[in-house]
């Protein structure tokens, strides 16, 4: 297995996708599909070094992960997200196990929630017309940074 060291780095890199997805969610409401990629192509890594099974673990992941992408574009399809927010949601879904990826979303909600509430505000002061565009993908990875601190202070023997 890869050991608690490779894990750390490949949160870490994980972490830093984010932030840089999210801060460029923000700036042009877009997400690069490469980040969304390297994030989905780091999840077998991350499973290899925690020592997850092919069979019943990484195949439960895949499923789970399918299950919440399909969802997702539902939502896509309803134009309710953008198709980055959706691939950046599925591939995060092949990292976290059934309860943390409930959390992350549950987060998500929230976070996103409140970011509308202050963009319509935002909105209605500078008396702007129009439809506004949320950067949801600022939620999904505040949500994910969240949802990864445990396992990310863990591998360095933080009790935080």
């Amino acid at each position: 297995m890869g050991g608690p060291s490779f894990s750390a780095v490949l949160l870490v890199a994980l972490a830093m996708i984010l932030v840089s997805a999210g801060i460029q969610d923000a700036r042009t409401r877009e997400i690069a599909n490469w980040k969304n990629a390297v994030i989905a192509l780091m999840a077998p890594l991350w499973w290899w070094s925690n020592g997850l099974a092919l069979w019943p673990d990484m195949a439960m992941q895949i499923g789970l992960a399918l299950i919440v992408f399909g969802l997702f574009v539902a939502a896509f399809q309803f134009g309710w997200m953008g198709g980055g927010d959706v691939k950046m949601i599925g591939a995060l879904a092949l990292w976290l196990p059934l309860v943390p990826l409930m959390w992350m979303l549950i987060v998500m909600s929230l976070i996103g929630g409140a970011l509308t509430m202050a963009l319509l505000i935002e909105h209605a002061i500078r008396h702007r017309t129009g439809q506004i565009e949320v950067p949801y993908g600022v939620a999904i990875a505040i949500a994910a940074l969240i949802a990864l601190r445990e396992p990310l202070f863990n591998h360095f023997g933080v009790n935080a």
